[in-house]
């Protein structure tokens, strides 16, 4: 069985991590030199002015978020596809919406990043690109769980 099924308690436990969960993308954002619509945004110090935008910080960080962002994504999705009933508390948070915001603004930004920078290594690029495809392509399904369960399979009962 189930987990859920056997404690249903953790849907509530659920429920209190997702703005963690949100967190995650908010924090890849701001590293990007990003902002969300509705994420509160942080009150900078004057000479904290220097734009760290993907195409301009050094390339480790980049290969950081690239990593954190295929983990996020893939840890998701994975969870998602397992157990398509925690879409409902998702939907309580507003996720698609959220991750619909959090796609259009970093996806294409990274991707351009990559892109453009300078490689000595082209394996480093390969690494890159693939693992930039492959979270795009795990939000993408993560988010066509999320509109079946919610939104769809309320219809068809």
């Amino acid at each position: 069985g189930n987990i859920f099924t056997q404690q249903p308690s953790y849907f509530s436990d659920l429920d209190e991590t997702l703005p963690t969960v949100l967190q995650v993308f908010n924090n890849i954002l701001q590293q990007c030199g990003l902002q969300c619509e509705g994420a509160s945004a942080e009150p900078q110090k004057l000479e904290e002015k220097v734009n760290v935008t993907p195409g301009n910080m050094p390339l480790q960080e980049l290969k950081d978020i690239v990593l954190y962002l295929c983990d996020t994504c893939t840890t998701l999705w994975a969870f998602l596809d397992i157990f398509p009933l925690a879409c409902q508390t998702f939907q309580k948070h507003e996720f698609c919406y959220r991750l619909a915001s959090f796609y259009e603004l970093a996806v294409p930004e990274l991707e351009a990043a990559i892109k453009k920078r300078h490689y000595e290594d082209s394996s480093v690029f390969a690494d890159l690109w693939r693992r930039i495809s492959h979270s795009r392509k795990k939000m993408i399904e993560a988010f066509h769980i999320l509109i079946n369960q919610a939104c769809l399979q309320p219809i068809l009962e």
